[in-house]
């Protein structure tokens, strides 16, 4: 595969996206005409918490389940996810809800655990520059889904990808957010970077408008803004009594908001000649 910098000047707006390339996740692509939604908690907090959300974000339209087992958190003090007894249960959940997993990886160290239960590694911002751990999982073979770090340029976030496209090219790029000198929201949502990637790069772009506004009210309009500039796809914190989460309480949505907000994207999606992959 090509490097995902830029190939060519396309010129006129209008012209076919530049996002040829497609990366397929069980039954699900990245990349083409359908858009697939990842959803679930930020962090997984049990068999029952994990079956209850894994349902309601199916029936409302996810394709893919995000469920973090190890979390990186700013204090040593928080709550870093339930670690290696997550997997006594995750396969079969997985196969029960007949949904592939999206879950970070924040050491190399965890693939001999990982390798065998989660369908994507989500690399997450913080470790973004992590280029150790991006070369293991560039020889995993397995898909990646790529995390801008919260200061990165895009061509610094393009140069990771760089890492893992050594050894295989099932990379995703996921927009979160930027921090500025804003303050009203928790990041400051860079869609000017959907555009750019999907008019000058080859790699697919989702975008998580949880992270990228930290604001629930503001999730779904993000999102369904995400979608009109052109991301192959989102990924949502979604828990059962969001503010009950023990990871990210404050920009965790509930099951009647994410249908809302699937319902709001589709729209969108037709309106630009794509659909959401449900």
């Amino acid at each position: 595969m090509n490097s995902p910098r830029d190939i060519a000047d396309l010129g006129s707006q209008n012209q076919a996206s530049a996002s040829t390339h497609t990366v397929r996740v069980g039954r699900w692509v990245f990349g083409g005409r359908d858009l697939p939604v990842i959803a679930g908690p930020c962090s997984i907090e049990s068999e029952a918490h994990l079956r209850e959300t894994a349902l309601g974000v199916r029936q409302s339209g996810a394709a893919l389940l995000r469920g973090g087992v190890y979390k990186m958190r700013t204090s040593p003090d928080s709550f870093q996810g339930i670690g290696e007894p997550a997997f006594q249960f995750l396969a079969q959940v997985k196969r029960d809800l007949e949904m592939p997993l999206v879950s970070e990886i924040t050491d190399p160290r965890q693939l001999p655990l990982m390798i065998d239960v989660v369908d994507m590694f989500q690399v997450g911002s913080r470790n973004m520059y992590n280029y150790e751990l991006l070369k293991e999982l560039g020889q995993a073979k397995k898909p990646v889904l790529l995390k801008r770090a919260f200061a990165a340029t895009v061509d610094e976030w393009l140069k990771a990808a760089d890492y893992v496209l050594k050894g295989h090219d099932q990379v995703v790029l996921c927009e979160r957010g930027i921090r500025t000198f804003e303050t009203s929201t928790r990041n400051t949502l860079d869609l000017n970077s959907v555009a750019y990637l999907k008019a000058h790069a080859q790699l697919p772009v989702i975008v998580d408008p949880s992270h990228g506004t930290g604001r629930p009210e503001l999730i779904t309009p993000l999102a369904a803004a995400a979608i009109a500039a052109g991301a192959d796809g989102l990924i949502v914190e979604v828990h059962p009594r969001p503010r009950e989460a023990k990871s990210d309480a404050f920009q965790a949505i509930g099951f009647a908001h994410f249908t809302a907000l699937v319902d709001r994207c589709a729209r969108v999606a037709e309106a630009c000649d794509r659909r959401l992959a449900r």
